[in-house]
């Protein structure tokens, strides 16, 4: 082989000719089709384009003129860059599938009240179950005349047998386009009706007795009267 020399550039296939002539290799032509394969594939060619000129025969392009733009959306950031609170998501989970962490009391769907006489921490005692339920009745689904009928022989009953702890169930009232009807119902029945003489507080209810949809009463063992009432504003003044 002869050598060549080196003008300083690398170039690996200068010498391939004299390399192929020292050893006698000689290129071997490219690849040609047969004849009968080339008219072959012609002929199929032919074949598929016709087929595809029949199939799209009477077919309109259609006008984009009134068409409205395309409107992508934004691409999301990377995970990364979400700054996702791990602590806060799975909060939230056990939120929505245990209802772990939801406290009545803290939306707006809690109501309470109580006696002017009574102490607030009554109140509280009772929101947080601290008093056994001894009655309960289940207003959710009643007309408000039937509700009340059926709340007043409620009440009836459990005065008359002692009872001080009573559990109202009256739904939240989420599908009543005018609010929670019988809940606010309640609310009055419990204030400005004669049954106020028996109420000490009422608040609603913790999650697993029905939370914003149910409401506890805590009842009097006698009436107050108006002796009671004057008693207890002398109290105050003297405090």
């Amino acid at each position: 082989m002869k050598q060549s020399k080196s003008s300083g550039f690398f170039k690996p296939f200068k010498n391939l000719d004299s390399l192929l002539e020292d050893r006698n290799i000689k290129p071997q032509p490219p690849p040609t089709l047969e004849a009968g394969n080339s008219h072959q594939s012609k002929s199929d060619h032919l074949h598929e384009q016709a087929l595809f000129d029949d199939a799209m025969a009477g077919v309109k392009r259609i006008s984009r003129v009134n068409c409205p733009p395309v409107v992508r959306p934004a691409p999301r950031p990377p995970a990364a860059d979400r700054n996702l609170d791990e602590e806060a998501l799975q909060r939230l989970n056990n939120l929505v599938e245990n209802g772990t962490g939801f406290v009545v009391s803290l939306t707006p769907e809690y109501v309470e009240g109580r006696d002017s006489t009574v102490n607030p921490d009554i109140a509280q005692r009772l929101h947080r179950g601290e008093y056994s339920i001894q009655a309960h009745i289940d207003l959710h689904g009643q007309s408000v005349a039937a509700a009340r009928e059926s709340f007043d022989r409620f009440m009836h009953t459990s005065i008359a047998a002692g009872k001080n702890a009573l559990l109202v169930i009256h739904g939240r009232g989420l599908s009543s386009p005018a609010g929670p009807v019988l809940k606010s119902k309640l609310c009055q029945w419990l204030t400005a009706s004669p049954w106020r003489k028996w109420v000490v507080a009422f608040t609603s209810a913790r999650l697993c007795d029905g939370g914003a949809g149910a409401t506890y009463v805590l009842l009097r063992q006698r009436p107050r009267t108006k002796r009671f009432r004057k008693k207890g504003r002398n109290k105050r003044s003297q405090i």
